[in-house]
């Protein structure tokens, strides 16, 4: 029954719960009013709206107690001034899972249902969690409760746990990776705070971003740092200060990441690396001269760095970075676009000739990698994308849905490609949750043949011609050749 209960969360709708009612003052309504009105109404939350009708923000008894009394502020000032601005909206048909993922990602405790317009009544993140106490979801809660790098580390180990829960319970992997890419988010916030709590405020508004799987939302149970730093460019007598700040922030959160699970990246793709912690401009010159340049290692830069998502800092900085790119991609840059494809054709699906499944052996095992099997569907995803200048879907599912959308993609090729994709991520979360938890071993991605059953080999010979297929497609339309 517990079971049940705690399934809802990933088939519920935001539509299927009880709203609580808005209440709402002016902008310039002052603060003492805006209590009275909430004592009145009973409410933990205020919602500061407009003549316009348009909603500004938000006040709690918590804004009250930060902004107001432990700075001994006026009452009769206006409640703007004190307000919380990180308002967020949700649609009745969004799931309730993607509402808290949502609340904890965006770092806002309230949500405002907007129905075509209509603002229909607001959700608390407590609200939610506590109808879903059974839920793993509920687990993010205590992460963030999380008091120092020990128990953060102990908060990581449970992981596989929760995984292996998930998907027995038949929770799709799209789901799961978006449950541990979270629950990594939170760790790593949690992290930079810290990290910058003992070294001091930031000389310069700046952005942490994640790459690879995690830039993705995909991560899997093996997985090492991928991210970098971007500043704000700042005066010149200030930069060598700045810079040796932001390289000793990426080496105090790289080091804290390591001890909680996430290891250091062999090929260095991290922001200790003083070539991936730098001003906006240079970032800027960086994504110029890979895309000019058009040189195959420069493709494999682009590729991983095209996959970032900012995690903490000013989002600005991501934003102004995203749009120099899109104009850069709109240049006349085809050699660009056929290194680029090149890449999502290196790897190939393990298919003998006969059309069986291509193993190696490992430790007197027959195995495939299905890290590698799953990589020409990313790849793939990414070509595309970035010829259609698709940027705000970081996601590879996202990526397939807005290029079907777009015509690129049949509904019956969007179906194959994203349907396989999940499929082999399933297997390979189910097969590192298994390692870790059963055989007490470090994740791994490469699957036992005679582990499978003779279904999932139909399956996953029927997935790899699949892939097969759109790689041809693939060498046609950017390298004009078969071969």
């Amino acid at each position: 029954m517990e079971d049940r209960l705690a399934d809802r969360i990933y088939t519920a709708r935001i539509g299927d719960i009880t709203f609580r009612k808005i209440v709402s003052c002016s902008p310039h309504t002052p603060i003492f009013e805006a209590a009275i009105k909430m004592s009145e109404q009973k409410t933990s939350c205020l919602f500061v709206k407009n003549d316009e009708g348009d909603y500004l923000g938000f006040v709690t008894d918590i804004t009250l107690r930060d902004n107001v009394i432990a700075r001994q502020l006026s009452a009769d000032l206006p409640i703007d001034e004190v307000m919380d601005t990180n308002i967020m909206t949700i649609t009745p048909d969004a799931y309730v899972y993607e509402a808290i993922l949502m609340m904890f990602s965006k770092k806002s405790r309230y949500l405002l249902v907007n129905d075509n317009g209509n603002f229909v009544g607001f959700l608390s993140r407590n609200r939610l969690l506590s109808e879903q106490a059974e839920s793993p979801l509920v687990f993010i809660q205590s992460v963030k409760s999380a008091v120092n790098t020990n128990d953060l580390k102990l908060k990581w180990q449970k992981v596989p746990g929760i995984v292996s829960q998930l998907l027995t319970r038949g929770v799709h992997s799209k789901i799961v990776n978006e449950v541990v890419t979270t629950i990594a988010d939170t760790i790593s916030f949690k992290i930079i705070e810290d990290v910058i709590a003992k070294l001091g405020p930031p000389p310069a508004k700046f952005v942490f971003m994640v790459l690879g799987s995690e830039g993705r939302k995909e991560l899997s149970l093996k997985t090492d740092q991928d991210n970098a730093i971007i500043y704000e460019d700042t005066a010149e007598e200030n930069r060598a200060a700045v810079r040796s700040y932001f390289l000793d922030l990426a080496t105090q959160v790289s080091d804290k990441l390591n001890f909680v699970g996430f290891v250091y990246c062999d090929g260095d793709y991290m922001a200790t690396n003083p070539n991936w912690t730098h001003s906006l401009s240079h970032w800027k010159y960086n994504y110029k001269n890979w895309i000019e340049e058009a040189l195959p290692e420069t493709a494999v830069k682009f590729a991983a760095f095209f996959d970032c998502r900012a995690i903490y800092g000013d989002l600005a900085i991501m934003e102004s970075l995203r749009s120099f790119v899109n104009e850069e991609l709109q240049k006349p840059i085809e050699k660009f676009y056929v290194y680029l494809a090149k890449n999502a054709l290196l790897y190939e699906p393990p298919l003998t000739y006969f059309k069986n499944i291509r193993t190696q052996k490992i430790h007197k095992k027959e195995v495939f990698d299905i890290k590698t099997a799953m990589t020409p569907i990313v790849d793939l995803a990414r070509v595309y994308a970035l010829q259609n200048r698709i940027f705000q879907k970081e996601n590879t599912g996202e990526r397939l849905k807005a290029l079907r959308d777009l015509g690129v993609f049949s509904e019956k090729q969007f179906n194959e490609l994203s349907q396989s994709y999940y499929y082999l991520m399933g297997l390979r979360l189910k097969h590192q949750a298994n390692l870790i938890m059963n055989n007490q071993a470090s994740p791994n991605n490469f699957i036992e043949i005679d582990s499978l059953t003779k279904i999932e080999k139909v399956t996953l010979i029927e997935i790899f011609k699949i892939i097969l297929n759109f790689q041809s497609g693939i060498r046609m339309k950017f390298t004009n050749s078969l071969g």
